[in-house]
Parts: C-alpha cells; structure tokens; sequence
C-alpha cells in the first residue's frame, strides 16, 4: 500500500509523510522490511529510493544501522537533489543519537556524498 501512495503520488510530502509508517513495519517486522527497503534503495524511481532513507527517521537508537548505511550507500553517486537532501536528513537525524557513527560514514564516503549531503549530516553535530 505504501509502495503505491508513493508511486502515484511522487512527491516529497506524501513520501515523507509516509515515513514513520515504514519506520513502524521496520521497527515490527525488521527482516521483511529491511529487504523491503535494501530493494527499494536501488529502484528506477527516486521516489522509492528517498523513501528507502527517510524510512527510519526518528528510530534513535533502534535505527539499524547496517540497513541505513546500505540504503545511502545505493545513492551515494545520485545526482537528484530530493536524493541528495534525504541522505543529509537521514544522517543528521542519527547523529543526535551516535554523532560518532555519522562522523565516521561521511567520512569514509566523502567522495560519493554531495556537499549539500555532507552539510545536513554534520550540520548538528560541533566542528
């Protein structure tokens, strides 16, 4: 059903609004959904793809971490802006939870990441 909602209506405010959803299923059913979500971060549709990273926004510390850096990792190289800004908001919202993880992936992965994405993932956390 979310699959659908988020292919008909592609756009940021529907697939956002439909994250802590997915982040429920995640939290209810991590092995289904975990494949769920490593399938959807590779998509034609980038749609899918950011709600693939946006989906366990708010989790703290139940985010997996594996499945959230697989799921950037897939778009690392992407150029699309609403990709882009969800791998930042993605890693911004964990860092407030293991500031040290966060640091550590951006910089293990500087090169693939956009500077938009590097800015929102370390934009809370102190230089």
């Amino acid at each position: 059903m979310y699959e659908e909602i988020i292919r008909s209506g592609a756009w940021w405010d529907l697939v956002d609004g439909v994250s802590h959803r997915l982040r429920g299923l995640l939290q209810a059913h991590r092995p289904e959904m975990a494949a769920v979500l490593r399938r959807w971060s590779t998509d034609g549709d980038f749609w899918i793809r950011r709600a693939s990273i946006t989906a366990q926004l708010g989790a703290k510390s139940a985010t997996d971490r594996a499945l959230l850096g697989d799921v950037i990792e897939a778009n690392l190289f992407d150029r699309e802006f609403f990709i882009r800004k969800a791998i930042g908001w993605a890693l911004r919202d964990y860092s407030t939870t293991d500031p040290d993880w966060v640091r550590t992936f951006v910089e293990r992965h500087r090169a693939g990441l956009s500077p938009l994405s590097i800015a929102e993932a370390l934009r809370k956390l102190p230089r």
